[in-house]
């Protein structure tokens, strides 16, 4: 959850160049003062067909919303939290937001789950199900743990008896009091069964670490250890929204801590890298690599955390926006999107272990079959899904576009082992920042494969570029007067299919 007052005067400061290959220095105000509206304590049923509006990606129906938080499966429903403002479409307000799914792709938007309370704001924070009654509130329980941002960061927690529909705050609150440090937010709590213990992970922003800490009950908590990588890559920007993942792989265990960094992200501005590494009930301790390791190598895949209580397989979400432009792309009565589902994997690829990510299979509930590409025309579509064949070995470059004359360039460098995206004033409106217009978007490719699989999800304001493998993504926002409805190879053959996607809003 980013730290902010409400003006845009603090986070103009904050800006700086990125990690990446492409840097910028440029200092730009986001957000204007919070606009008062009336408040919404539902959500509000419209056409869902705005120009920009997103076809196959969570909205709310209006208002802003950043940080995906809070998520638990809680007897075959997806529960999405999210910071949002119920009282108008800038940051501000903080509250969770809430929206839920039994297949992570048709969303249903509920009653504002918590709003601001005596210890201020409702910031990013996470929610288990209390199967052993830990906490005393009952068994099975929905317990919320989020940051009260008041004149201070403070650690919070709220608890449900209906499954999360409604959530009640606890009266002993904070149950991890704060009164010295600027940055203490966003704990993300899961349960280990070797120490019989909660474990916490905090983000301490500014310092660039993350703290651990361990609880029996969820009320008294224990601080275990604190992360960092002192790497200067690592530390170009605050660190925010960690989560701690458990992986089996290649007959071994494995760790992963995920941390959200802004600014400093692949590119500029808004980024989320993770560290591979071991966990033994105290400490996180990561393994000798080139860090930073990246999630997503576009702008716009920031904040993302996974869902609790899912028995079978890691699942994660992220915000679909960068703060270097958040409060002003140009989309109307919402703010942002969240990005498709993807299923997380530890696998092994080019010598070392990789965090995969991919589209959660229930995309196809909304999928139509695969069509060759032919003359590259995806005809009348909600969304789609192209997967193109692409030669590592030689300079092809591609374009998506539609009757506008607008288009979203890439291409491969077979040098480097990277495909390459422009993104401009060729690609639709660019114009709301300085900071949105990108000469190159580089996402590497793993392996030494002479052909690869693109998997391309195209939406009204986004496009997403995700190896078939999973190994590489690069997220990105667009805003064509139009949806992107062809592509062409403009160097040689279009080799590959479509599909379309068929909208999620009824």
């Amino acid at each position: 959850m980013r730290l902010w007052t409400k003006t845009a005067s603090v986070f103009a400061a904050l800006l700086m160049i990125g990690c990446g290959e492409s840097k910028f220095d440029e200092v730009i105000p986001v957000l204007p003062p919070v606009v008062e509206e009336e408040e919404q304590d539902k959500p509000s049923v419209g056409s869902y067909d705005e120009k920009y509006r997103p076809q196959i990606h969570f909205t709310p129906a209006k208002n802003w919303m950043n940080d995906p938080n809070g998520m638990v499966y809680v007897d075959g429903v997806y529960h999405l939290f999210y910071q949002y403002n119920p009282r108008g479409n800038d940051w501000g307000n903080m509250s969770w937001g809430h929206a839920e799914s039994t297949d992570l792709i048709h969303w249903t938007e509920k009653p504002v789950a918590l709003t601001e309370d005596r210890l201020g704001a409702i910031f990013s924070g996470s929610a288990v199900v209390d199967a052993g009654n830990t906490a005393g509130f009952g068994k099975d329980a929905v317990i919320a743990l989020y940051t009260s941002a008041g004149a201070s960061q403070q650690q919070s927690i709220a608890y449900s008896l209906d499954k999360a529909q409604t959530f009640k705050t606890f009266e002993g609150n904070p149950v991890i009091p704060n009164t010295s440090k600027p940055d203490f937010r966003d704990p993300k709590v899961f349960w280990h069964e070797e120490s019989q213990s909660w474990i916490m992970s905090l983000a301490l922003g500014w310092e660039y670490g993350v703290e651990l800490l361990s609880s029996k009950n969820l009320k008294n908590w224990t601080s275990l250890s604190i992360f960092t990588n002192d790497d200067p890559a690592c530390r170009k920007g605050q660190w925010e929204c960690p989560d701690l993942l458990r992986f089996e792989v290649d007959g071994q265990e494995k760790w992963v801590m995920i941390v959200s960094v802004n600014p400093g992200g692949p590119v500029s501005g808004s980024g989320t890298m993770y560290f591979v590494g071991s966990f033994d009930g105290q400490k996180f301790v990561a393994d000798d690599l080139d860090y930073p390791l990246w999630l997503d190598y576009g702008t716009d895949n920031y904040a993302g955390v996974t869902w609790s209580n899912v028995p079978d397989r890691t699942i994660y979400i992220g915000w679909m926006n960068n703060w270097l432009y958040a409060g002003i792309v140009p989309v109307s009565p919402w703010r942002s999107a969240m990005t498709l589902p993807r299923e997380l994997e530890l696998v092994k690829a080019d010598g070392k272990y990789v965090l995969a990510s991919k589209v959660v299979r229930e995309i196809e509930n909304i999928a139509s079959d695969w069509a060759p590409l032919g003359e590259g025309s995806f005809g009348k579509i909600d969304a789609c899904q192209v997967r193109l064949s692409v030669d590592m070995t030689k300079e092809n470059t591609w374009r998506l576009s539609n009757g506008h004359d607008e288009y979203l360039e890439f291409y491969v460098n077979p040098s480097s082992r990277k495909i390459i995206a422009r993104r401009n004033g060729s690609t639709g409106d660019s114009s709301f920042s300085a900071s949105f217009s990108l000469p190159a978007l580089r996402m590497p490719v793993t392996g030494d494969a002479d052909e690869i699989e693109l998997d391309i999800y195209v939406d009204r304001s986004s496009v997403e570029f995700i190896t078939a493998d999973g190994t590489s993504a690069m997220t990105m926002l667009v805003f064509p007067q139009e949806i992107y409805d062809r592509i062409e190879c403009t160097t040689g053959t279009l080799e590959g299919d479509f599909r379309s996607l068929s909208r999620i809003w009824k």
